[in-house]
């Protein structure tokens, strides 16, 4: 009997990208994707944090936390140890979207869990924000494969979805599949569109495909401005790069 086909969409760093968000599920439900794996990262430097979590709580994605959101939430314990440490662009950051998240949107976020276990179409998954080992740790297309050998054994899964580096990536170590989501919301390689993936299963056999989907940039820009977030913001969504590659830039 032929096994039935499945697919789900897989998401993350959305950083309260909302016109971004929206264009990837509506991208996502053509394909028709049965659910939504998010790796976390749901806020962060976007004028929607709120929306963008009360959105994938309506679409009953599945959820971990990301390092950025785990931040979000600390900022007010936090705030003063990390002045001399952080960018001060980066604690405005954080301080700004825990303002603008609701109480009940705080008490999701936290009830999430830094890592997931599951069975999916005979596979074992493990979804994380960025590696087996740490959340800090980003994983892309050059990180030795003696590393993502030592990750995948850490692991005990066959399929590891993460993200936080966002740089979209399918790789595989013997029978272990490495899958990158890349960037719903601040896509940092450049290419400004919003990037996820789509995991299909058919007949025992697995794949994947990446996706660049346009999306209202304009539409975010003007948001930032009007809620007086720093320029920086919005020129990291026009260019496709990260905060850290355009205060490089413009030195």
């Amino acid at each position: 009997m032929k096994k039935k086909k499945r697919s789900v969409a897989l998401i993350g760093d959305v950083h309260a990208n909302l016109p971004a968000l929206r264009a990837v599920l509506k991208h996502a439900r053509r394909q028709g994707v049965e659910a939504i794996w998010n790796i976390g990262d749901f806020v962060g430097y976007g004028p929607f944090p709120n929306q963008v979590v009360k959105r994938l709580r309506k679409e009953k994605a599945l959820s971990v936390i990301g390092n950025y959101d785990l931040k979000v939430l600390d900022i007010k314990g936090k705030k003063r140890k990390w002045l001399n440490k952080r960018d001060p662009l980066k604690i405005l950051a954080f301080r700004w979207a825990y303002q603008n998240l609701s109480k009940k949107s705080r008490r999701y976020l936290r009830s999430l869990p830094e890592e997931m276990y599951f069975e999916w179409a005979g596979k074992k998954i493990l979804l994380t924000h960025a590696s087996p080992a740490s959340m800090e740790e980003a994983l892309d297309s050059t990180t030795p494969k003696e590393r993502l050998r030592e990750l995948a054994q850490m692991a005990k899964a066959d399929l590891i979805i993460c993200g936080h580096s966002h740089r979209p990536f399918v790789r595989r170590v013997g029978d272990v599949w490495f899958i990158n989501t890349g960037s719903v919301g601040r896509p940092d390689d450049g290419d400004p569109r919003a990037t996820y993936a789509v995991l299909w299963s058919s007949s025992g056999k697995i794949k994947v495909e990446h996706f660049r989907v346009p999306y209202d940039v304009e539409r975010i820009v003007a948001a930032i401005r009007e809620n007086h977030l720093p320029e920086e913001f919005a020129q990291m969504l026009i260019r496709g790069i990260s905060l850290d590659d355009l205060i490089a830039f413009e030195k």
